[in-house]
């Protein structure tokens, strides 16, 4: 089995820089290719990929900008091996990633897995604070963290691997994004092919995001799940309508103290208080602690805000996507 690494790339020299470097130092003891795949970026990366010949097996292609998705297809038909593994380049990657995750596929062969994300000490407390929100068990980020049922894991593409085969059957990711990854995991249970959580395959997940990026990020996140939802309305679950109604539980709270109510808002305080105490415990540090409290806030209101905009679009209005949305969908 030969793995090919595809890694797409927007104005990102600096990150493929970091990711580069700790694939220098995989324990890995088999031929490995590297497959990046510069998105149309008007900082391009080429000077930096060219530092690394003779260390790393690179292929370098310059493509025009059309998604991330586009550019992951683009890369895994270029590539020459048989089994692919995404990252995105603000990750950094274990010394033994791929020893592990060769052993796992060497254990029981799937045909897409997917890993989880850690954060690395070196990251900036607000880069901490949302890994933690993005991973936490005590959020909806808890899939991240592998909490999601292992044998029914829907990959996320800034750490995932795919079979040749399974790629060629299944065409790839398509144009949504975000919301491309839950879509690639569906369509490849349709076509009877199996994913699975890979837990010891981790990856440290830079997230190149302050508290704006990852508020839009987020509420896109949002908005994609009724659009899959309306895709796939087998896969709806309720466990998706979660932070919209944690959001309205919370307006409902402050209202009901106009009537001396309270008991709902001392839950929600009551919750962030363990959602301070977990982080500040989890990173050693109160200033963390606390802004994983701002992190999580922000996860559930972007989240759920945008779920509910989508919802009425989508479900209630009948909207087609690509016209209730069109800034999440890529031309290719």
């Amino acid at each position: 089995m030969i793995f090919s690494l595809i890694i797409p790339v927007y104005n990102r020299p600096d990150e493929v820089d970091e990711l580069l470097e700790s694939l220098t130092k995989s324990d890995y003891n088999e031929a490995f290719e590297i497959v990046l795949v510069e998105d149309g970026s008007t900082i391009p990366c080429r000077d930096v990929v060219m530092t690394y010949q003779g260390k790393l097996n690179i292929s370098y292609y310059f493509k025009e900008n059309s998604g991330p998705g586009d550019s992951r297809n683009y890369g895994m038909q270029k590539a020459r091996g048989d089994y692919f593994i995404i990252f995105d380049s603000d990750c950094i990657i274990p010394p033994n990633y791929l020893s592990e995750v060769r052993n796992a596929l060497n254990e029981e062969y799937v045909d897409c897995f997917g890993g989880p994300d850690k954060a690395l000490d070196s990251f900036s407390d607000i880069q901490k604070a949302i890994n933690f929100a993005m991973t936490s068990f005590l959020t909806t980020g808890g899939i991240r963290g592998g909490s999601e049922k292992i044998n029914k894991f829907q990959p996320r593409s800034f750490n995932m691997g795919i079979s040749k085969r399974a790629f060629e059957v299944s065409k790839g990711f398509g144009n949504i994004h975000p919301g491309e990854d839950p879509d690639l995991s569906i369509r490849l249970w349709n076509l009877g092919f199996k994913t699975r959580l890979f837990q010891k395959a981790y990856v440290y997940h830079k997230r190149r995001i302050d508290w704006e990026k990852f508020s839009i990020q987020v509420k896109k996140f949002g908005k994609a799940r009724p659009i899959l939802n309306s895709w796939y309305p087998e896969h709806n679950k309720l466990t998706f309508f979660f932070p919209t109604f944690f959001m309205l539980g919370l307006l409902l709270a402050f209202l009901l103290l106009i009537f001396n109510i309270d008991i709902l808002l001392q839950l929600y305080f009551v919750y962030f208080v363990i959602i301070f105490l977990t982080a500040s415990i989890q990173n050693k540090s109160i200033k963390i602690g606390y802004l994983s409290v701002i992190a999580v806030g922000k996860q559930f209101y972007g989240y759920g805000t945008g779920f509910l905009e989508s919802f009425i679009k989508i479900i209630i209005l009948k909207r087609k996507p690509q016209e209730a949305f069109p800034n999440m969908f890529f031309k290719v």
